[in-house]
C-alpha cells in the first residue's frame, strides 16, 4: 500500500512523531530528511516542511514523485485571524489561499496565474475525518497536555474550526497586518506560511490533501510570546494525538 505523508511544520512536532515510529529509516532527498516507516501500523513518510511556500512546495513534490504517497496531511501552528479563533484551538482547512499572491492587473488579486483559481480545496473526506478526530481529542485538554499546560496557556475549552486557511511568505505578527488580512479576506480563519503551496501541488497531482493547524497566537502585536514553549508543550502533543487517532481509523495493512 502506498504510504501517507505526514508533514510537520516544526522540529518538535516531527520529533514527537518519529519517537512513535518503531522502524523509521532516513532517506535524504533535495537536502531534506524523509523518514520512512510505520505509525499505528500504517505506512508513512514523515518530513519537516521547512518554512515558506517554495520550500514546502518542494517538499510536497518530492513526497509525490519520489515516494508516491497517496495523501498528504500537514500539521503545524498558525496565527488566528477570525474572531473566536483562539490560542489552543485547531483549524482544519476546507480551502487554502495565498494571501500574498498578486499578479494584478493581469489577473485578479490572489488568483494563481494561468490556473483560474485562488482557493484550493482540501480533500473533503480526509478533512472531515481529521475534524472529527480533533473534536474528540480536544474534549479533554488536561489529558492531552496536563493541567500545568492548560493553566499556562489558558486552554480551558479549545475548539475546532473549519474554513479558509491563508498562507504567505511573511510572518504576520502585528495588529495592523492582521487587520489588513481580515479586511481583504473576511472569511479567513488563520494565517501561516506553507499550506496553500502544498495544496496547489496536490491539486496539480490530484492527490488528497488536508491541513490542520493549532493556533499559537492571534497574529497581532502580542504574537511574540514563548513560541517555542507553546510548540513543545501544546502543538507537538496535539499533532501526535491527532495524527495517531486518525491513522488508527484507517484500514489495517497486511
Amino acid at each position: 500500500m502506498k504510504p501517507v505523508a505526514i508533514v510537520a511544520a516544526m522540529h518538535e512536532e516531527l520529533a514527537a512523531l518519529l519517537a512513535q515510529m518503531p522502524d523509521e529509516q532516513r532517506v535524504r532527498v533535495a537536502g531534506r530528511d524523509f523518514w520512512v516507516g510505520h505509525l499505528h501500523d500504517q505506512p508513512v513518510v514523515a518530513v519537516l516542511s521547512r518554512i515558506g511556500k517554495v520550500a514546502a512546495a518542494v517538499t510536497a513534490t518530492v513526497l509525490l514523485e519520489r515516494f508516491g504517497v497517496r495523501a498528504i496531511v500537514f500539521t503545524g501552528v498558525a496565527g488566528g485571524l477570525a474572531p473566536g479563533v483562539n490560542v489552543g484551538d485547531v483549524v482544519v482547512a476546507t480551502e487554502l489561499l495565498q494571501h500574498d499572491m498578486d499578479a494584478s492587473p493581469l489577473f485578479a488579486k490572489h488568483e494563481v496565474p494561468l490556473m483560474g483559481l485562488s482557493r484550493f480545496a482540501a480533500d473533503p473526506a480526509l478533512s472531515d475525518a481529521l475534524a472529527a478526530m480533533v473534536s474528540d481529542v480536544l474534549r479533554d485538554p488536561v489529558a492531552l497536555i496536563g493541567q500545568a499546560g492548560v493553566d499556562e496557556f489558558g486552554l480551558s475549552a479549545p475548539r475546532v474550526h473549519r474554513g479558509l486557511l491563508v498562507s504567505g511568505d511573511r510572518f504576520v505578527s502585528t495588529t495592523a497586518e492582521s487587520a489588513t488580512l481580515q479586511r481583504e479576506l473576511p472569511d479567513a480563519l488563520a494565517v501561516e506560511m506553507e499550506g496553500a503551496a502544498v495544496a496547489q501541488v496536490c491539486h496539480d497531482y490530484a492527490v488528497p490533501f488536508a491541513a490542520m493547524r493549532t493556533i499559537s497566537d492571534r497574529a497581532d502585536d502580542a504574537a511574540r510570546g514563548d513560541f517555542a514553549r507553546f510548540v513543545a508543550v501544546v502543538a507537538s502533543r496535539y499533532s501526535l494525538a491527532l495524527v495517531g487517532a486518525w491513522l488508527a481509523t484507517l484500514p489495517a495493512v497486511g
